[in-house]
């Protein structure tokens, strides 16, 4: 392979009101020549992103803290262009959970949209909090309404043990670490880490080999599973210390099973949000960022949209928390004014069939202030039976957006007025979620947020 000599620039785009999209986006250019080591690309946060990136980084921590600043930097031709930083921070050497890689140039000309997930990417929900919360009502659930010993009760929940990627063996009660190829790195049985002998008789000497998927294998592939292996993992050495205390019957695939039924039960009965509801400072972290990130996408001239699988009640809660202002002694207003950073907002989404074309979901809108959902023809309105004309929502609450609950990427298309999915760039935290499919098949741009990132950097 021939290895060129030039320089080449890698381009990011910086959403700047100066600038109003999609013909006139402002680009940075980032100029390495080879073979230099790849090096990220220093942003103020993952959700408004402004860098830059050369060989003797003596450019990395020139700017001061104004909102957006300016400056000179010469490109590959020599010639020297200005850039704009989108935040205060731009210049300043930044944390390596805040920093933004890129493995491809995207020019934001094309792009038209811009989408966000809610749960774990606008929304961080605090693990020291939150998933010891959803750990905590999923015990009480096995203990009062599927007969596990009280014992459990008093069972404590560690945050930092789990990461996302690990795969368990519902029949066996193992937790596994896989390379890309699916040969098993590292296995444990409960907490006991297993011998190579026992590791490689059980999964490395088959003439076939596992394909490691349900019903036998569970990935743990979201943030909101980690609390479910962690109690899998404890209970699994609870049986094995324990054989006459675990409910009749129950082999490890069974306690796995009721692990799932309790943690479904908390999400029915709303227990997990009903506790965020009544205090959001305690399970989200607040971020001042969010909302000048909007107001910049919205200056630029760019649609934004927000599709989640919460509900409208619950992200309601979330949104007016992340955007909404507080009176003087801190305390939230609780009010609609975030939805004037949006244009369609889509609640109950059911990720990740939604991006799926063939599917046939209905889409309902919502009325924001009763939740009320009204049918529609594909996103509008219909006459209820009786009526001769559609309840047509009022405009003034909303400052114009609309709120939608199912439906599929086909209407967010027509609402948006969308051609194709390659316009869109969408923010999402849920690898197969949120990116797979809308990357392979639809064809969209993304921005994948990894948590905990300074962990997996470490790893």
């Amino acid at each position: 392979m021939r290895i060129p000599k030039k320089p080449v620039a890698f381009c990011l785009s910086i959403f700047s009101p100066d600038f109003p999209a999609p013909c006139s986006s402002r680009i940075l250019r980032f100029s390495s020549g080879f073979p230099a080591k790849i090096q990220p690309i220093y942003a103020a946060g993952f959700n408004h992103s402004s860098s830059h990136y050369s060989k003797d980084h003596s450019a990395g921590t020139m700017l001061g803290d104004k909102a957006s600043q300016s400056y000179l930097m010469a490109n590959s031709n020599g010639s020297e262009e200005p850039h704009v930083w989108s935040s205060r921070e731009g210049g300043c050497k930044i944390d390596i959970g805040k920093q933004i890689f890129c493995n491809r140039s995207l020019n934001m000309r094309n792009i038209v949209a811009v989408g966000f997930d809610m749960d774990y990417t606008l929304a961080q929900y605090k693990p020291e909090t939150f998933e010891s919360l959803a750990y905590e009502g999923t015990i009480r659930k096995l203990v009062y309404d599927l007969g596990y010993p009280q014992e459990l009760l008093a069972w404590t929940f560690d945050p930092k043990y789990m990461v996302r990627g690990l795969v368990l063996d519902k029949k066996r009660g193992n937790i596994l670490k896989m390379d890309r190829h699916k040969y098993v790195k590292v296995a444990y049985h409960g907490f006991r880490e297993l011998s190579k002998e026992d590791k490689v008789g059980t999964y490395g000497n088959k003439l076939i080999r596992d394909s490691f998927d349900e019903p036998d294998y569970a990935l743990i592939d979201t943030l909101f599973s980690l609390a479910e292996a962690y109690l899998f993992a404890q209970l699994v050495d609870f049986k094995d210390k324990n054989p006459g205390k675990v409910p009749e019957g129950a082999d490890y695939s069974l306690m796995y099973k009721d692990v799932r039924a309790a943690v479904d039960l908390c999400h029915r009965d709303g227990t997990l949000k009903q506790m965020v509801a009544k205090d959001p400072k305690r399970y989200i972290n607040e971020d001042n960022f969010i909302v000048p990130m909007f107001q910049m996408l919205r200056d630029s001239g760019r649609s934004t949209f927000l599709v989640t699988n919460s509900l409208w009640d619950y992200t309601n809660i979330v949104m007016n928390f992340l955007c909404a202002s507080r009176t003087l002694d801190g305390s939230l207003i609780c009010n609609f004014d975030w939805l004037q950073y949006f244009d369609v907002v889509i609640t109950g989404s059911a990720k990740p069939g939604f991006f799926h074309e063939d599917n046939r979901a209905n889409i309902f809108e919502v009325e924001p202030e009763s939740g009320m959902l009204l049918n529609t023809d594909n996103g509008t309105p219909v006459p209820q039976v009786g009526n001769t004309s559609p309840n047509v929502l009022s405009k003034g609450l909303n400052k114009g957006c609309r709120v939608f609950q199912g439906g599929n990427v086909a209407h967010l298309h027509n609402l948006l007025s969308i051609e194709s999915s390659s316009q869109v760039l969408y923010v999402g935290d849920h690898i197969y979620g949120d990116i797979l499919r809308s990357k392979k098949v639809l064809g969209m741009n993304y921005i994948f947020i990894l948590h905990p990132f300074p962990v997996f950097c470490s790893i």
